[in-house]
């Protein structure tokens, strides 16, 4: 599924809950322009997708087709089979990865962030003998992740772990180099 695609879904959704937001809304509602929503809006409207009425004090509502109402429909199925795959991938990707440290007799790691992907690493890892020993994300120390609470860099100083596991894909390779320029030996690193 394209950005076009994911966004023309999140525009017919709220217009379906409320056709009357104005493309300011809309745009704040979707985080992104009112240029980009304008677009978008008359993209639709040509395609014939929802209409649109004028209201008192130069507003306008909006309303779906019966064509937009099935392009919704269509764009919502296709958004769930991409998510499901997308997290089939994951998990396999997850798993395999903790078979990896498994053979290596890997018994306790630190994940590197505290986002969706250590979640989702977190509940995985319950389906292996490795434990997590902490969670390390300088941006939400303190805060709570599942049982651990997070910590700074300082946490890889104790001496009760195997691996790291770099749980952040935005920008893994930074977070490598920050490891290793913090003393880790590039061994006790691992990457999804």
């Amino acid at each position: 599924m394209d950005k076009d695609d994911l966004r023309t879904l999140r525009l017919l959704g709220e217009i379906d809950r409320d056709g009357t937001y104005s493309q300011r809304e809309l745009s704040k509602r979707l985080n992104i322009s009112v240029g980009l929503v304008n677009t978008f809006m008359k993209r639709l409207v040509n395609k014939g997708y929802f209409k649109v009425k004028t209201m008192p004090r130069n507003r306008l509502k909006y309303f779906l087709t019966p064509e937009g109402l099935a392009r919704k429909s269509r764009l919502t199925a296709e958004y769930l089979r991409y998510s499901v795959n997308f997290y089939r991938d994951i998990k396999h990707l997850i798993i395999n990865k903790y078979q990896e440290m498994a053979n290596k007799e890997v018994k306790k790691i630190l994940f590197y962030g505290a986002g969706e992907v250590a979640e989702l690493a977190y509940l995985y890892l319950q389906l292996t003998g490795i434990r997590l020993a902490g969670v390390i994300d300088e941006q939400k120390a303190g805060r709570n992740f599942f049982s651990h609470v997070i910590s700074g860099l300082e946490r890889m100083r104790e001496d009760d772990w195997d691996m790291i596991l770099v749980t952040r894909l935005d920008d893994s390779d930074g977070a490598v180099e920050t490891l290793v320029n913090s003393g880790v030996d590039h061994p006790k690193i691992a990457t999804l």
